[in-house]
């Protein structure tokens, strides 16, 4: 009979309630917990809510298919998934984060492996990732399947790809 470790691959990582070796983001060299350590699910989870709904607001003050039903529900889907898209490219391009990842006390930086030598660089802990980062984590954030798919560290396929984690601020 196979069982779990038969089947298993990178994309399940760690078994639940385990840490890797190190605590969660050590292999990124970030600190496993406080400030600067990997956010948790649920803070990132309210981020999105925080700016799905406040893109859904702008959707349906400025590009209205309907006035019938509830207001947040008025506006264009595709405009609604573009609203999230400018803010994200323009926000975490810019200063490092959005406006749910500023009111639940999280941030976007670049990451690197702990053992190169711009892990070590202090500008890398403070500064914004950058627009080119931010175009690439955004356009998989908005294909949804890539942000679902999480590693080791609890970091999703769109944060891989992009070199980037969302940290505790």
């Amino acid at each position: 009979m196979a069982d779990r470790r038969d089947l298993s691959s990178w994309l399940e990582g760690e078994p639940a309630g385990r840490d890797p070796a190190g605590g969660r983001g050590h292999r990124l060299g970030l600190s496993p917990e406080g400030p600067g350590s990997l956010g948790r699910l649920g803070r990132r989870v309210g981020a999105l809510l925080i700016d799905w709904f406040a893109c859904l607001a702008i959707s349906a003050a400025f590009f209205p298919v309907t006035s019938q039903g509830f207001y947040l529900t008025r506006g264009s889907s595709l405009a609604t998934l573009g609203v999230f898209a400018l803010e994200n490219v323009l926000l975490v391009g810019s200063i490092g984060n959005t406006l749910g990842h500023r009111l639940m006390g999280l941030r976007v930086r670049r990451v690197f492996a702990a053992q190169s030598d711009a892990a070590k660089d202090p500008v890398w802990e403070t500064a914004a990732p950058g627009f080119l980062s931010a175009l690439t984590r955004t356009l998989l954030l908005c294909l949804v399947v890539p942000a679902v798919i999480w590693d080791a560290d609890g970091r999703g396929l769109h944060d891989r790809v992009a070199g980037t984690a969302i940290v505790r601020r």
